[in-house]
């Protein structure tokens, strides 16, 4: 794992500075403190700070072909390159290192941007094609880890996180009124908008090819399902003489995916949520490999967001060296504003704060690398959304039901304006478009309304600035095919494009765990898992309200039943509680304040001090008003940070950083 950085002069042969390459990686020390390495032409300059996992003694980066008319800085991780390698080899291709960034290297050379195809990992690359004079950038299938890019002058400035670009004095960030609207709808702005504007990241599953003059994006790959079976929501009976075929399929492929993320020259731990999900990677690693485990996870002091007691039974069961974080209210609010300088996004939510927390945890013992269980929910139906979608079609078939609403109210028991309220607030709530079951948004228009309604917050000027927005870039990608898939799948489609990519993968991720140089790897992000969860039929991972049914029987062979039998539980933080308490922290008074508010103008201080006024008073806030308090005070924090006091790098001199020079 590492952070790259680049520089291209699109239009002239001007040589890029050095000093400017340094001063971006300075910005990336803590995604790749090991090693720093450059490469500098006449037009272009790359750069990688590494964190050594695999080859450790001569995986440096810049690395080479054997001409050196090729180099490539990367970030991530390629699982399969084992694999790939004799097949290179057997074409010719002659390897100086054990590195997988070599093997991407000289399967470009094989394939040009094909090469992304073969590739199953988590990854931003950076390829200068010095005969070309071209630059390629690519970036992983579901958007794992990051790659920003903003055109300045004349140049094409690339990074790993966007305080690298910032770094080069030509870049200057301020905040785009449409991707902040997006944020306080869908959580993320859409990609390929971050939240400053004139800056992009490359959207997940596409490449940027740029030659002198020219850039083009394109996508190489595109989630797809089958088209709608028309299920019944019941297993058929070709189903169920099948589900012993797609149980031993499942098994096979998610016990490989976890055993090749362990591929490293360095140990690697696992984090345990108690969960399903991330308690089956475990038990796969202990049942399956002879390594040595250590796992990892977090303790709340407020009962309703703890989960310790079954992370405790499955460590015990497996035998573990077992570690824990103890997120208190205090911690949470105390660490906030780095996990924003990391994010560098707003959030409406805490619970980033405590896997930054869980990362810093990581690295203390000695961890670089953690396997964990996220994608099971998107790829398997483990989320309410999914249920609440079909019970709201079931529920549309017969609008005037008195019963089929209340199914509803089983969903959200942690959302006690939903789990306590009576039969016409269930209505209500969940009765908005309930007929518009073809509308494309369905699945989502619930909670995308009401997180939307945070944006009463926002203020005169922003609105404004909205209404003249043309929005460009503004609208959800939905693939031609999309309404002829099953419902379940145009859910999950949603889900899996907005939420896992764009938010739950970032700032849940790689963001918060690369602040403490510590690499999290996916086993349910294995393309080959992914393409079969995708294929399954969709009564196999939602029958009836059993989410994840397939995967289910597959943990029974591997969890006690009080795991793989546990509803459904969402990870959350405190809120309110962390940011008023017996000792605030100074900056959310500051931040919050009419003078700060008025400063960056893009909250109504009239609306915020009311939502304070009630959060001091200690009136139990509702979960849109703690939404908004913490996307208030998060972009408040952003605004801060990167736009109006952005401070330039420390540059340690006494850093070795390794310099190939262009012929």
């Amino acid at each position: 794992m590492c952070g790259i950085v680049g520089i291209y002069n699109l239009y002239n042969h001007q040589p890029v500075e050095g000093e400017t390459i340094r001063k971006m990686l300075a910005f990336l020390r803590h995604r790749g403190p090991d090693e720093f390495g450059m490469y500098l032409h006449e037009r272009v300059g790359l750069g990688s700070a590494r964190l050594s996992i695999i080859d450790l003694s001569s995986g440096q980066q810049p690395i080479t072909n054997e001409e050196g008319t090729l180099w490539i800085v990367f970030n991530g991780e390629i699982f399969n390159y084992v694999e790939l390698r004799p097949e290179l080899e057997a074409r010719g291709h002659r390897f100086s290192t054990q590195s997988d960034t070599e093997v991407i290297l000289h399967l470009y050379e094989e394939h040009g941007p094909d090469c992304l195809q073969y590739l199953n990992g988590q990854f931003s690359i950076a390829i200068w094609d010095e005969r070309e004079q071209s630059l390629f950038l690519g970036r992983d299938r579901l958007g794992v880890r990051p790659l920003f890019y903003t055109v300045s002058g004349d140049s094409l400035i690339f990074a790993s996180e966007i305080k690298a670009l910032l770094a080069d004095r030509r870049v200057q960030a301020s905040i785009d009124p449409t991707a902040l609207d997006q944020i306080f709808t869908y959580w993320s702005p859409l990609s390929p908008r971050t939240v400053f504007e004139n800056i992009r990241e490359i959207p997940p599953a596409h490449y940027l090819q740029a030659r002198p003059g020219d850039i083009q994006i394109k996508r190489y790959w595109q989630l797809q399902f089958p088209f709608d079976p028309k299920h019944n929501g019941a297993a058929s009976p070709r189903h169920i003489h099948q589900i012993a075929d797609y149980l031993d399929e499942l098994r096979e492929l998610l016990v490989d995916a976890t055993r090749i993320r362990l591929r490293a020259d360095v140990p690697v731990g696992a984090y345990l949520s108690g969960g399903l999900d991330s308690s089956l990677t475990a038990a796969i690693i202990r049942k399956f490999t002879s390594n040595r485990l250590d796992t990892f996870s977090i303790s709340f002091e407020d009962a309703d967001f703890d989960e310790s007691p079954f992370q405790r039974k499955m460590a015990s069961l497996l035998g573990t060296d077992h570690h824990v974080v103890h997120a208190s209210n205090k911690d949470i609010s105390r660490v906030f504003p780095d996990v924003i300088w990391h994010t560098e996004v707003p959030v409406l939510r805490t619970s980033p704060v405590p896997l930054f927390l869980l990362s810093r945890l990581v690295r203390e013992n000695g961890y670089k690398v953690v396997v964990t269980g996220e994608g099971a929910d998107e790829f398997l139906a483990g989320y309410n959304i999914f249920k609440e979608a079909k019970i709201r079609r079931f529920w549309a078939r017969q609008p005037d039901s008195h019963g089929r609403p209340l199914l509803l109210s089983r969903l959200y028991p942690y959302i006690r304006s939903l789990s306590g309220s009576g039969d016409s607030y269930l209505k209500a709530f969940f009765g908005a478009g309930l007929l518009d079951v073809e509308s494309q948004n369905y699945s989502h228009a619930i909670r995308w309304r009401n997180t939307a309604r945070t944006k009463r917050f926002f203020s005169a000027d922003l609105q404004r600035s909205l209404q003249t927005d043309n929005h460009e870039g503004g609208l959800i990608d939905y693939p031609k095919d999309f309404l002829q898939w099953s419902s379940l799948s145009q859910a999950q489609y949603l889900e899996i494009t907005i939420f896992l990519s764009q938010y739950l993968l970032s700032s849940q991720g790689d963001r918060v765990a690369m602040a403490h140089s510590v690499e999290g790897r996916f086993p349910f992000l294995d393309t080959r898992v992914v393409e079969f969860c995708n294929n399954l039929p969709p009564d196999l991972k939602l029958l009836g309200l059993t989410e994840k049914y397939l995967l289910k029987k597959l943990a029974r062979d591997f969890l006690p039943s009080e795991i793989w039998q546990r509803p459904k539980r969402p990870f959350r933080a405190p809120i309110q509680y962390s940011f008023f308490n017996d000792s605030s922290p100074d900056y959310v008074h500051e931040l919050l304040s009419q003078e700060w508010l008025k400063k960056s103008s893009l909250f109504s201080p009239q609306a915020v001090e009311q939502l304070l006024r009630k959060a001091k008073d200690g009136k139990k806030l509702s979960e849109t008003d703690e939404m908004a308090l913490v996307g208030v005070l998060s972009t408040q924090l952003v605004y801060h940070q990167f736009v109006d006091d952005f401070r330039q790098p420390i540059v340690d001199e006494s850093e070795k950083i390794r310099v190939y020079e262009g012929k």
